[in-house]
């Protein structure tokens, strides 16, 4: 019958309107049968075809029993095979049904069921853009040729069915979309494999702010496509999904989605890394999926050691913000191997990583099983040098987290003399004792300060130079420890700081000193080296400088 009524279509230029009544009783009855004859009779949906779905489409009864089939073709790259009641299995490609929409979308009046399946029929053809930028099997190859003969479409698959992605979104009033788009050069990057996941993520931004319910509903129909096998749809999905969760959308899916990143975050690929990272982080904020992602901690450890910043940054944040939530002890190894990738991100330039490094590394200090403890004093120690410094950070809450971090790290060690500087706020002290109570990390504690010298906050070299002093008259006796010492310091005359290099000069004199000094004259200048902690601001106007000089040559 669909065969009979398209024949005589094809025939009549103007039919009568009786013939379109059989073609919508079949419909209701038949929807399945209709639609699949319909698209295998005119894959490319000429003119008879055409005026038989727009005949479909303008009935009430008809038209969404027919685009919910549609919608099933569209799901289906590259082809959807359906057996309908004559037993034809004949596959029908997916093509088949975009022309149709690109054509039912391109009428006078586009039918209401467009606007009602919106976000299904979005989600869809986002699918097909991806789908046919990776594979182009011969068939559909084939098809395409014709298409483009008969209606002049684009020269790929891909590009057409971008076109219909465009133009269902300018029909329902999302022009500003696609003009946003296409001046970021969002349109051509979702036709290049490596880079669609980031044209997805422009998109859904975009469309957040046209409105937030519509993304939501949006991101349930690509969640719902997820079961197709192709890397490329849970990555562009991964992207639309963390855009959404930006803008607070409804939580219905929360659990979906946070499947979806834990899975990615055991992927070797850096950019799954990355946006089920950031899904992560948003979804955190959630306290039921917080309490979920403990199970997560140890792949977020080993994230740690990625030489990417972005990864590290948020991988640091999500494992802070879980400590909370945690109602067990770490294991040792994972406890000492967390430690030891925390040392070093206490100098980092991000002060966010600084903060959560801290955070964590306190966490450490004080729940960690008696197992472990002994274990985790060698860690505890090598921090002591860096919050010291960090304590004159320049970046007020790093200073109060680096103070708060070594007072832990002084109970944990149960150094009582440290504590009580501590509780006094006079951090400057705490490099001396430092050099008093741990004299067999002196050699590393110097090497770990002499990299102070060259950080871009002027207080953090300045308290480099301090400890560095301080150093110096334990090193009586180790005249190339010395020289060495002496030597990075007046490298740092010329600092762009004049006090900080006033500071370092008059501490490299002072060394010189002491490496030549013997008996009393050793002790006038220990308790030289007292006075000149509390006075190193003065020292320029004072003359020692040019005493200094005047000696040397």
């Amino acid at each position: 019958m669909v065969r009979y009524i398209h024949q005589w279509l094809m025939a009549n230029e103007r039919p009568e309107y009786n013939v379109y009544r059989p073609l919508l009783d079949l419909t209701e009855a038949q929807p399945a049968d209709v639609v699949m004859a319909l698209l295998r009779v005119a894959p490319s949906c000429d003119r008879a075809a055409m005026a038989m779905w727009k005949s479909i489409m303008c009935s009430c009864k008809t038209a969404e029993l027919a685009m919910l089939i549609l919608l099933d073709v569209l799901g289906n790259w590259p082809e959807h095979s359906t057996s309908t009641s004559d037993g034809d299995c004949t596959a029908v490609l997916t093509l088949d049904a975009t022309v149709v929409i690109w054509k039912i979308l391109h009428v006078p009046c586009v039918p209401h069921v467009v606007t009602v399946y919106f976000p299904r029929l979005f989600a869809h053809l986002l699918f097909q853009v991806l789908s046919s930028t990776l594979h182009m099997p011969e068939v559909v190859h084939t098809f395409w040729k014709g298409c483009q003969q008969q209606h002049g479409l684009a020269t790929n698959p891909n590009s057409f069915a971008e076109q219909t992605l465009k133009a269902l979104l300018c029909q329902l009033h999302y022009k500003d979309v696609v003009v946003a788009l296409e001046d970021k050069r969002a349109w051509d990057t979702l036709l290049c494999a490596d880079t669609q996941h980031c044209a997805v993520g422009m998109l859904a931004r975009e469309m957040c702010q046209e409105s937030v319910a519509l993304c939501s509903e949006i991101a349930s129909s690509l969640l719902g496509l997820l079961s197709k096998d192709m890397p490329c749809w849970d990555l562009a999905t991964m992207a639309f999904l963390v855009e959404i969760l930006q803008c607070r959308a409804c939580r219905e899916w929360h659990e979906r989605a946070l499947d979806i990143m834990s899975k990615n975050l055991q992927s070797e690929c850096r950019e799954r890394h990355r946006l089920a990272l950031r899904g992560l982080v948003l979804l955190g904020k959630n306290v039921s999926m917080a309490i979920r992602m403990w199970g997560l901690h140890t792949r977020l450890v080993e994230l740690l050691r990625e030489n990417d910043s972005d990864v590290v940054r948020m991988s640091i944040v999500r494992l802070s913000s879980l400590w909370p939530y945690n109602d067990s002890t770490i294991s040792t190894p994972l406890a000492l191997q967390l430690a030891d990738m925390l040392l070093p991100l206490f100098d980092n330039d991000d002060s966010q990583v600084q903060l959560s490094s801290m955070s964590i590394f306190r966490e450490l200090t004080i729940f960690s099983a008696g197992r472990i403890h002994t274990a985790l004093k060698s860690h505890v120690r090598q921090s002591l040098l860096p919050l010291s410094f960090h304590c004159h950070d320049e970046n007020q809450r790093v200073a109060e987290d680096s103070r708060a971090t070594l007072r832990s790290s002084a109970r944990y060690l149960q150094w009582k003399n440290l504590q009580e500087m501590l509780q006094e706020e006079q951090t400057w002290s705490c490099g001396m004792n430092l050099l008093a109570q741990d004299k067999s990390r002196a050699g590393e504690n110097l090497r770990h300060a002499l990299l102070y010298l060259d950080s871009p906050q002027e207080s953090l070299r300045q308290a480099a130079i301090r400890f560095l002093g301080m150093a110096g008259q334990h090193l009586r006796g180790h005249k190339r420890q010395l020289r060495h010492i002496c030597q990075a310091l007046e490298d740092k005359a010329e600092d762009m700081s004049p006090a900080t290099g006033s500071q370092a000069l008059e501490t490299a004199f002072l060394l010189r000193a002491v490496e030549r000094a013997s008996g009393s004259i050793w002790q006038k200048l220990q308790h030289h080296f007292c006075w000149a902690r509390c006075k190193w601001p003065c020292l320029w106007g004072r003359g020692r400088l040019c005493c200094w000089s005047s000696e040397e040559s």
